[in-house]
């Protein structure tokens, strides 16, 4: 694992990214806490994410899944079948 302070993780953080997403390992310390925090890829998912940006409880989650599924109806619109004809409504 590479180790960087945080001020030349901070100068360099684009190559930093593209080298983690490579699958290199990148530790940066700090040294207020003197900890160190790696820096690699995750995998996100709709649920986890509406959680930690809005804090919406699994309910919330079901209520707003709900309420846009009602909204689309309304508006027609159909799911997309992932198509290229499908993205140009020609599926």
């Amino acid at each position: 694992m590479q180790m960087l302070t945080l001020s030349k993780a901070r100068r360099n953080l684009n190559d930093l990214l593209s080298r983690a997403l490579r699958g290199e390992d990148i530790g940066i310390f700090d040294a207020a806490s003197g900890q160190i925090v790696a820096l690699r890829p995750v995998q996100v998912y709709s649920e986890d994410y509406a959680w930690t940006e809005y804090g919406f409880t699994p309910a919330q989650m079901a209520k707003a899944v709900k309420n846009i599924k009602r909204r689309a109806q309304k508006e027609k619109a159909q799911v997309w079948d992932g198509t290229k004809a499908g993205l140009f409504g020609k599926a």
